[in-house]
């Protein structure tokens, strides 16, 4: 597919009315909206390049399957192909809402299969050795081991990290607010240790910044001041890792994910963390009970009948 932007003018009153669907009417976060919009664009300029005498109004199912096997044959992989779908799916059902079109073409369009790989987890040592392995001495040590701390303990994903209000903190009552997904807020229990980083942070680094008038109330600033990018993030907690000498894949996420088990394996109620992670559905945060295999192990070597014959030889 070629670059050539200045033909797809004549979607730009579905592209533009399809992102205030998105904003208005399906809520949805800011990353999601912006992954479906690029999407629609790469299938608006297929359109143009390879039907461009065809109204959208008789776009149809076949025009959409080409669309995919182009997707695939680009290399993206099965969840990107998947998101493209449920782009798309979206994008001609708000077309059909709107009345501009009588049906929905995508509505059959059936996406990949996905393989439920299980998440990347560290264990607590790996996690204590992340943590003792950041360089306070650095100029930004001290934020980097606050935002590793408020990873791990209270269980972010990255778009709520980087959204941290000061506003938000009650740091006495040791809550954080924190806006999810669909712009949806939850309070979350800050620990200690992660509570007195975040105050070590706060008082030796933050104070003495002096933020952008769009970052006044942003908690985690780089070094001029402004808000953090998700790419600052990822490549700190890879460096981290690194150093720390951790051979695992490990993303922000990782710690996210390392959160959930660890509570998960010492005990805690499902629904408080289904709450804690802000999951609509129970079933997202089930993959947890299936993490930790321990005592599976235990259970499989004390009492299957081949392994109890091996013990009394």
């Amino acid at each position: 597919m070629t670059k050539n932007i200045l033909k797809l003018t004549k979607y730009n009153s579905y592209k533009n009315g399809f992102k205030s669907h998105l904003q208005l009417e399906r809520n949805l976060s800011g990353n999601t909206i912006s992954a479906y919009q690029h999407d629609v664009a790469l299938f608006l300029q297929f359109l143009t390049e390879r039907r461009p005498s065809l109204d959208i109004r008789e776009v149809s199912l076949s025009d959409l399957r080409e669309f995919v096997m182009e997707v695939h044959q680009m290399g993206l992989g099965p969840y990107s192909q998947s998101r493209v779908i449920s782009g798309l799916k979206s994008f001609f059902n708000y077309l059909t809402l709107e009345k501009i079109i009588a049906t929905n073409p995508a509505s059959l369009l059936k996406s990949p299969k996905l393989l439920n790989k299980l998440p990347v987890v560290l264990t607590e040592e790996d996690i204590l050795s992340i943590l003792e392995n950041v360089d306070l001495s650095e100029p930004q040590g001290e934020r980097n081991k606050a935002i590793l701390e408020i990873l791990y303990g209270c269980g972010l994903r990255v778009s709520e990290l980087i959204d941290m209000r000061l506003s938000n903190l009650h740091l006495k009552d040791e809550i954080i607010m924190v806006t999810g997904k669909g712009n949806k807020q939850r309070l979350i229990p800050i620990g200690a240790a992660a509570r007195k980083q975040l105050n070590t942070y706060l008082r030796q680094v933050r104070s003495r910044q002096t933020p952008h008038k769009n970052a006044l109330d942003i908690v985690f600033l780089n070094r001029r001041g402004g808000k953090l990018s998700r790419q600052m993030i990822f490549l700190m907690v890879k460096k981290q890792a690194e150093k720390a000498g951790i051979h695992k894949n490990v993303s922000p996420h990782t710690f996210r994910h390392s959160f959930a088990t660890h509570l998960v394996q010492h005990g805690a109620d499902l629904r408080a963390v289904q709450q804690l992670l802000g999951h609509v559905s129970i079933t997202t945060t089930e993959i947890y009970t299936h993490l930790d295999t321990n005592d599976l192990r235990e259970t499989i070597l004390r009492y299957h009948p081949q392994n109890r014959i091996v013990n009394k030889i």
